[in-house]
């Protein structure tokens, strides 16, 4: 088989993705196991793929035809300049909290010795990539899971970024031992009449623990942590959220409610995606 023909017929029959995340698909696919760009290939059409990379792209092939998510599959995904490794233990790290770990980072570009929390780190990219960024912040990583944090534990250790890994269920904590200048958190927010929505690879395959929360309290993790948040941020300090982007104005007012100033940003798609809150009193 020549790369045309794999570009070809990849392009015909995975048919279970758009033909844009088709062609980006096909971009990852020559990188990771042809060792070769896109360009590169376009330029070598004719070129004979090797027996053994001929069966690691039908391979690959067969596993997306399943909805296996392309991360899962060579298990790495990349966030904020990091390399992170991925497995169905843990959601894949999306663009959405890109622009929040950027937001973070841009309020405070010139601050030091930071105490940051992480509450459902998942894959640990949300902390490591403020470690990294903020070199003297003492960063907690929490989750539920331990499969999760054993996850977050690989990647710090990828990354060499040294935070503290907690297993607790947010939900059952009451006042932290510890006050945080920043509390952050991308906690499931994803209702159950949303899952119409949701692709079939993020369905079949991405931990629905992080993912969904009951259509009538759809809150939930949010409230728990604001709660959390009046009692343990340090003066100053900031609360971090992202969020479901159909929840904006709820998330506003219960935030309100529980007296914190709130700033709503929209994400690159124009949705309403990450919330900055302080404490009217501090």
């Amino acid at each position: 088989m020549t790369i045309g023909n794999f570009r070809a017929s990849f392009i015909r029959e995975i048919s279970n993705y758009d033909l844009p995340e088709r062609e980006g698909l096909l971009r990852i696919i020559l990188e990771e196991t042809l060792g070769v760009s896109a360009i590169t290939a376009m330029m070598h059409n004719d070129q004979e793929i090797p027996h053994e990379k001929t069966l690691e792209l039908k391979a690959v092939c067969e596993q997306l035809a399943c909805n296996i998510p392309i991360q899962y599959i060579y298990q790495k995904a990349s966030f904020f300049g990091l390399d992170l490794y991925v497995d169905e233990r843990v959601l894949i790290p999306r663009q959405e909290t890109e622009e929040l770990v950027d937001w973070i980072l841009t309020t405070y570009a010139r601050q030091e010795n930071l105490r940051i929390l992480d509450i459902g780190t998942g894959s640990g990219a949300i902390a490591i990539a403020l470690k990294k960024h903020l070199p003297r912040a003492k960063v907690t990583a929490m989750d539920i899971s331990g499969e999760a944090l054993q996850v977050a534990r690989t990647n710090a250790k990828r990354n060499k970024a040294v935070i503290e890994l907690i297993q607790q269920d947010i939900l059952q904590v009451g006042d932290l031992a510890a006050y945080f200048d920043i509390i952050v958190s991308n906690p499931p927010y994803v209702r159950e009449q949303e899952k119409r929505e949701i692709h079939p690879n993020v369905l079949e395959h991405e931990p629905a623990l992080a993912l969904f929360v009951p259509d009538d309290n759809p809150l939930l993790f949010y409230d728990k942590i604001a709660t959390i948040a009046t009692h343990n941020l340090a003066p100053q300090g900031r609360l971090f959220f992202e969020i479901n982007q159909y929840l904006g104005d709820p998330m506003c007012q219960m935030l309100q409610q529980k007296g914190f100033y709130t700033e709503l940003r929209k994400d690159l798609n124009g949705n309403d995606r990450m919330i900055m809150s302080q404490l009217a009193d501090r």
